[in-house]
């Protein structure tokens, strides 16, 4: 129901809705409700996410791996499946502020909403200071290394760079390497270029890279195989995979 429509109105769009989603819909009583209903959605995959993400944090800290962890988790019923990594795109990383400006202006102070929120969005930071450690710890000069982001989009196998939070990853190394390239199969060049300053690579050269971060699980960047995207890479670098997008074994280092 929209604001200001008639019952009538509202009955028509339900009905016209209907006939085209077939997993039904639901009528709320109220575009306040609608709203609220969508809100919440959002926020509680921001909330366990950043749960899961916080988790990843603790086991990288006691050398646990998370996903092991997860499949071990999710063998039981009614565990909730989420994976660790970065929270961008126009929904669930924006959403849960309108619910805790709404909730500032009523007079109460969102506790757990803003807790996640702060977590997902240092997510980048932590990625980025992760990376330069495994680098470190591999002898890798720091100051002029060249390090390879393989996705920008703020999800999968689609061109929506809004609020990706692969940036804050891109910015965070910016300040320690000498130079970070960027490789996305689904951008527009251009649009990258005019909204986030950075220019798009059209392919990964060999032996070029002194670390390599799987960022985005595109299906075209999980063709290439792990063996190839390590071509990529010199001869001691490191390959960070934040989506899991290959196992253990063919990785340095994960989330």
């Amino acid at each position: 129901m929209t604001s200001g429509s008639t019952p009538e109105i509202a009955d028509e769009i339900d009905k016209l809705y209907s006939s085209i989603i077939s997993a039904g819909t639901h009528k709320a009583s109220s575009i306040k409700i609608a709203e609220a209903a969508k809100v919440i959605e959002n926020t509680q995959r921001d909330i366990n996410i950043a749960l899961i993400n916080e988790l990843s944090i603790i086991f990288n800290k006691l050398n646990i791996d998370t996903e092991e962890v997860l499949k071990a988790a999710g063998t039981k019923w009614n565990f909730l499946q989420f994976l660790p990594g970065l929270v961008g795109g126009h929904c669930i990383g924006v959403d849960p502020y309108y619910l805790t400006y709404k909730s500032e202006e009523m007079g109460y102070s969102p506790k757990v909403i803003l807790a996640g929120r702060k977590l997902n969005d240092n997510m980048g930071i932590y990625v980025a200071a992760e990376l330069i450690s495994a680098m470190k710890q591999k002898k890798i000069n720091i100051k002029d290394a060249k390090i390879l982001v393989m996705g920008l989009t703020f999800k999968e196998n689609c061109p929506d760079t809004r609020n990706t939070k692969v940036i804050d990853v891109i910015n965070a190394l910016s300040t320690h390497v000498s130079k970070v390239e960027c490789f996305d199969p689904w951008v527009d060049e251009e649009e990258v270029k005019t909204n986030y300053h950075i220019n798009q690579i059209s392919f990964p050269k060999n032996n070029e890279y002194d670390a390599i971060i799987l960022s985005v699980a595109h299906k075209k960047i999980i063709a290439l195989g792990a063996d190839k995207i390590r071509e990529f890479g010199k001869p001691d670098h490191i390959l960070y995979d934040l989506k899991y997008l290959f196992s253990k074994k063919e990785t340095d280092i994960r989330l």
